[in-house]
């Protein structure tokens, strides 16, 4: 029984973390299904090394990358690459025009705010 203990909390420990609504819990690693099904919707550099990306249902995740990925922020189209099993997570990659870049961490965050809802 000991046993059977110890397996279950290992595999809960290694499975991404989901909130009650089965949405990934925000700041936790975790992964984008069907990214290869339209399961990316939209995406936006906010620097060199790090990308916003809006999954389907509104979902964002902010996905940061082994060092500078140059020129990312200046693309008009990124190619993601996903899992053979179709998601995306932190052993894919984002193509650009002339580089491939690694993705080292995925993590769910809350919707960024809109820049043209700032008041001022």
């Amino acid at each position: 029984m000991k046993r059977k203990l110890c397996l279950t909390a290992l595999a809960a420990f290694a499975a991404p973390a989901f909130a009650q609504d089965g949405a990934p819990a925000y700041g936790e690693e975790t992964r984008i299904p069907f990214a290869d099904h339209g399961g990316i919707r939209d995406w936006d550099a906010m620097e060199n090394d790090v990308l916003l990306i809006e999954g389907r249902n509104d979902r964002w995740y902010r996905a940061e990358l082994y060092g500078p990925c140059l020129g990312l922020r200046f693309e008009e189209a990124l190619g993601f690459e996903s899992s053979p099993g179709g998601h995306f997570d932190r052993f894919s990659s984002v193509h650009t025009r002339d580089d491939e870049c690694q993705v080292r961490s995925l993590v769910a965050i809350p919707p960024p705010e809109n820049e043209g809802d700032d008041e001022g």
